[in-house]
């Protein structure tokens, strides 16, 4: 007869071991050589494991500099500054352009960027053209690095922002090759199509962000859409 205690001890270290396994795919720790997902490739939507895959380019600027390249993002590589106190950035690059729409971010992780490109690209563009038959031809940004702590909540004091990191990007509005430009700050609480949009976007960036919160997460994002690749996941 096998005895209980046993049985749970076997149970429980496998699922260490599950967890363990989980851990080290989400935090990037698994080069992409040992992984067995594909890598990631912004030439086309990505399909399985895309969050796994995404963090697979957090500590390989080789792998980064060939899947960031045109005509889905352009984006430069910029030296490191390493972690201190919290803030500090690895891996990171200036972007000037994404999806064919035109921005100014100096200091933006990999896979931040790459999560970026492929929203946008896959994305937001389709849901520009199919909402208002004109695609999206610039981005306008609240920020992207940034050596704070999180805002919006007392219990956040002490906790750094995925901003200090530059790991995380604030989208404001989106401006349209006819000349209308679309804000998370007007229209987002809106009832027309320009309200349809940006909640689509929103909720299509939880695919590729693991934060992707906004106006309805509290007073502190009225205006903007936070996207980040950190360790926790929201979206609302």
């Amino acid at each position: 007869m096998r005895r209980p205690g046993r049985f749970i001890l076997r149970t429980l270290l496998a699922a260490l071991v599950l967890g363990a396994i989980f851990a080290a795919f989400w935090l990037g720790l698994v080069p992409q050589r040992y992984s067995p997902f594909a890598p990631i490739s912004l030439d086309e939507p990505p399909s399985w494991f895309v969050d796994f895959r995404l963090a697979a380019l957090r500590r390989d600027p080789a792998l980064c500099r060939a899947v960031l390249r045109e005509p889905h993002i352009t984006a430069t590589p910029i030296p490191d500054s390493p972690i201190k106190d919290g803030c500090g950035w690895v891996n990171a690059f200036r972007l000037s352009a994404v999806g064919g729409a035109e921005l100014g971010v100096d200091k933006l992780t990999c896979e931040e960027a790459a999560a970026l490109a492929l929203w946008f690209e896959y994305e937001v563009q389709p849901l520009a053209l199919s909402t208002f038959g004109s695609r999206v031809t610039g981005l306008e940004d609240m920020g992207d690095y940034s050596c704070r702590n999180m805002i919006g909540n007392s219990k956040w004091t002490n906790l750094r922002s995925q901003h200090a990191l530059a790991n995380a990007i604030d989208i404001s509005a989106f401006k349209l090759a006819d000349g209308r430009t679309i804000t998370v700050a007007k229209d987002y609480k809106g009832s027309g199509p320009e309200a349809a949009f940006l909640h689509a976007a929103h909720m299509r960036a939880c695919r590729y962000f693991r934060v992707a919160i906004g106006p309805e997460f509290n007073p502190a994002h009225w205006n903007h859409l936070h996207l980040d690749r950190g360790v926790f996941e929201r979206c609302k």
